[in-house]
């Protein structure tokens, strides 16, 4: 059974080959250029911990995985990780997804978008600060490509239909499609560590896949200023 990893990075990694600061990232990006080698790119908005990210990149060498997570904690632990299985494939940005996608990624350059367990921000004057908004997803739909994957997992029921009835709206996606959860074969057979203590706690999770239509997307990339 693989340990749990440790809560704070290594101090001896280096980690400036997967560490990447959203501010000195140029604009328009290429998410290639971020990576040794040229392969199908997923990224995952709100890494954490960085389960996902690690997991994903060490099972799927043939892709390459970017992560973005805009706290700064989290995001050296998830490059800590990355570096210490001195993963190729695998990257994590420090910044907001929401400006990257608008202002920095190009159109049809992803291959798949997860997004696992975003922050719900309950409060009604916080909602807008939730990821998977209109324009976030208007803007998912531009950056992935005919046939991309978006993969949507989250414990608030109303905050997931909310997200769901957002993308159809945009018009580039397909009907959304259910996701069977599966056993966990170990102790860190999940997509993230909320997804474990969530099934742990026998709480409800709602999963959705939404493949990205042909039709052309309704937006360019926009620069804005940078968030902070």
């Amino acid at each position: 059974m693989p340990r749990r990893p440790p809560r704070k990075p290594d101090p001896s990694l280096d980690l400036s080959g997967h560490l990447l600061e959203l501010a000195a990232l140029p604009a328009p990006l290429d998410p290639n250029s971020l990576f040794p080698h040229q392969a199908a790119i997923e990224m995952e908005v709100g890494s954490g911990k960085g389960l996902f990210l690690s997991t994903a990149s060490a099972a799927r060498p043939d892709l390459n995985f970017l992560g973005v997570e805009i706290s700064g904690g989290y995001a050296r632990l998830c490059a800590s990780k990355l570096a210490a299985q001195q993963a190729t494939n695998g990257r994590i940005i420090h910044g907001d997804a929401t400006y990257l996608a608008r202002s920095l990624l190009p159109d049809s350059c992803l291959a798949a978008i997860h997004v696992y367990f975003p922050d719900p921000w309950w409060k009604a004057r916080h909602r807008k600060r939730r990821v998977l908004s209109d324009a976030f997803l208007v803007h998912a739909g531009r950056v992935l490509m005919p046939g991309g994957k978006l993969h949507i997992w989250t414990d608030v029921e109303e905050y997931f239909h909310e997200a769901l009835a957002a993308a159809q709206s945009t018009g580039l996606f397909s009907a959304a499609s259910d996701v069977e959860a599966r056993p966990a074969e170990h102790d860190l057979d999940y997509r993230t560590h909320f997804e474990r203590r969530t099934r742990l706690a026998g709480a409800p999770v709602w999963r959705a896949l939404l493949e990205r239509s042909p039709a052309p997307a309704t937006c360019s990339r926009t620069e804005v200023t940078l968030p902070g």
